[in-house]
């Protein structure tokens, strides 16, 4: 509602609540068919910003607005930016979707005001990324402190797990690959082979066995650190080289690479 009284604001210069409400009413009735009295988006308004309380808006006065501020509908409105506060800060999910490339999906903004965006609008514009982020910091400047972390770039191999990091990392150590968010989240070595069993690993772990050495871990692939097809950790892998067993070193002849 917010965002839908500044795009109106902006529309008709030095307008005021009730003169928004006016423009609104008769803008949708031209725009979208849809019938509703100027001061029902004043009372709209009144109560969700300057009262700051809940009130019921019927789901078709929810779709026209969120298509008026650039979504296709409340959903996809819902789907794409979700509030969330309590202790004076308000964090904007800003999910693009479709609108730009995998390489940015997800933009995390943190301010002590709620300021108001149209993202996709700014994408049906041709904004770039670089601008459109660059927009969102300026845009972020009013309202105090903010804090933006782009959350999907590359990742590498720490020996245990993948970490995100820029695609710009210098570092030598770090060999880059794209973000797979699946292996981001999911696979990663057990650092604690002791703690398996038959009931808990059995069909939810992975090995390879390498110079004498087992390493198990939580998802099938590629042994990052030694480039071996992870195979299914079977029972007696599990039994004699995990659990009460995790620390043996002897080379198990009965297991084929």
């Amino acid at each position: 509602m917010k965002t839908a009284f500044e795009t109106a604001k902006n529309e008709i210069p030095r307008g005021n609540k009730s003169s928004i409400g006016s423009y609104l009413s008769s803008l949708f009735e031209d725009r979208y068919g849809f019938e509703r009295e100027e001061r029902a988006y004043v009372r709209y308004y009144k109560n969700l910003v300057e009262d700051n309380t809940d009130y019921n808006i019927d789901d078709l006065a929810l779709d026209y607005l969120s298509k008026y501020i650039g979504y296709n509908n409340f959903n996809d409105f819902c789907n794409n930016v979700s509030v969330e506060g309590g202790d004076g800060s308000t964090t904007f999910k800003l999910g693009f979707g479709d609108m730009i490339s995998d390489k940015i999906n997800q933009v995390i903004i943190t301010v002590t005001n709620s300021p108001v965006f149209n993202i996709p609008q700014m994408a049906k514009n041709g904004m770039g990324i670089g601008a459109l982020v660059l927009t969102l910091v300026a845009g972020l400047a009013y309202g105090g402190n903010s804090e933006i972390f782009n959350k999907s770039k590359c990742m590498y191999w720490d020996g245990n797990e993948y970490k995100i990091t820029s695609c710009n990392d210098k570092n030598p150590k770090h060999q880059l690959i794209p973000v797979d968010t699946v292996k981001l989240k999911y696979f990663k070595k057990i650092t604690r082979p002791d703690t398996l069993t038959i009931e808990n690993g059995l069909g939810n772990s992975w090995c390879t066995k390498s110079d004498n050495k087992v390493e198990f871990f939580t998802m099938d692939g590629i042994n990052p650190n030694n480039g071996k097809s992870l195979k299914d950790a079977t029972e007696h892998m599990i039994k004699k080289y995990a659990g009460s067993n995790a620390d043996k070193k002897k080379l198990d002849t009965q297991y084929v690479e």
